[in-house]
């Protein structure tokens, strides 16, 4: 199942589209291994994702990405 809450041509805060689709159900409270499953990707793979979001947004943790991610209009 897919959010569908990313516009296609959207690149919030320098995410990829896959990168904002997986921050949005880590916003959303999803572990990786959810997100995996719900995306049908490894969780490896999603916990790469992770680690290329949290260094993109400047955060060291799920919680301060998630603060980064919800003050995205905000800048």
């Amino acid at each position: 199942m897919r959010t569908g809450s990313i516009p296609r041509m959207a690149r919030p805060l320098g995410l990829s589209l896959r990168e904002a689709e997986i921050m949005t159900l880590i916003a959303e409270g999803h572990s990786n291994r959810e997100i995996a499953a719900q995306l049908v990707l490894a969780e490896k793979t999603v916990k790469n994702h992770v680690n290329r979001i949290y260094a993109k947004l400047g955060a060291q943790s799920r919680v301060a990405a998630i603060a980064r991610w919800g003050d995205r209009d905000a800048t």
